[in-house]
C-alpha cells in the first residue's frame, strides 16, 4: 500500500465514522444511527484516542451531530467511487475540504518530532477529525489508481464502506462476516439448498 500509517489511520477513521453514523444496512440487517449518549460512544469507538492527536475531546451532542453530518458527506464520496463516478467523488471531497476548513500544518509532537496535521491548532475535535478524514480521502481520490481502494460492501443487504489496504487490492466486503455470508449463500445455491 502506498499510504503512510498516518493517512491509513485517518482513512480508517473515515470508514468507522461512515459505518457508525450513517443509516442503511449492515450485514443483512437494517442499521439505525445511534442517538444521545450512544452516538458519542459510537464516535469514541470510531476515532479512538491516539497519543499524537492535538485535538481536545469534548463530549457534546453537537460534536457527535457534526461528525454525523460529516460522515454522511463522506459516504457520498465512497458511493461515488464505487459507482465509478470520480467527478462526483472529487466534488464531494472538495465540499468536505471546504466545510471542514482542512489545511495542512506542522506541529511538534510529544517526542519533539514534527507531525503533519490537517487541521488548525485551535480547531474543535469534530472539525479536526473531519478535516483529517477529508484530507485523507482527497489523497486517495486524487491518487489515480489508489481511488479503487475505497469501496462499498458488495454483499447483499449491506452498504457499509471500507478502505482496502491489502497488497492485492481485491477486497469486496466490509467485513469477514459479509464475506462469509456471501460464500455460504453461494454454496447453498450450488447445492440447491434454500
Amino acid at each position: 500500500m502506498v499510504f503512510d500509517s498516518h493517512v491509513v489511520t485517518r482513512l480508517e477513521h473515515a470508514v468507522a465514522l461512515v459505518n457508525a453514523l450513517t443509516e442503511g444496512e449492515a450485514r443483512g440487517r437494517p442499521y439505525v444511527v445511534p442517538t444521545g449518549a450512544e452516538r458519542w460512544a459510537a464516535v469514541e469507538a470510531a476515532v479512538p484516542q491516539d497519543g499524537g492527536s492535538a485535538l481536545a475531546r469534548v463530549e457534546t451532542a453537537g460534536a457527535a451531530d457534526r461528525l454525523a453530518d460529516t460522515a454522511r458527506r463522506m459516504r457520498v464520496v465512497f458511493e461515488a467511487v464505487a459507482a465509478g463516478e470520480l467527478d462526483a467523488a472529487a466534488d464531494g471531497v472538495n465540499l468536505l475540504l471546504r466545510e471542514t476548513s482542512a489545511r495542512p500544518r506542522l506541529d511538534r509532537g510529544d517526542a519533539g518530532a514534527w507531525r503533519l496535521h490537517f487541521h488548525g491548532a485551535n480547531d474543535s475535535f469534530a472539525s479536526g477529525v473531519g478535516a483529517s478524514c477529508a484530507t485523507a480521502l482527497a489523497m486517495v481520490v486524487g491518487g489515480g489508481a489508489l481511488v479503487e481502494r475505497l469501496g462499498v460492501c458488495t454483499a447483499e443487504r449491506c452498504d457499509r464502506v471500507y478502505v482496502d489496504v491489502s497488497r492485492n487490492g481485491a477486497r469486496r466486503f466490509c467485513s469477514v462476516g459479509c464475506q462469509n455470508r456471501v460464500k455460504a449463500a453461494t454454496f447453498r445455491a450450488r447445492r440447491g439448498v434454500g
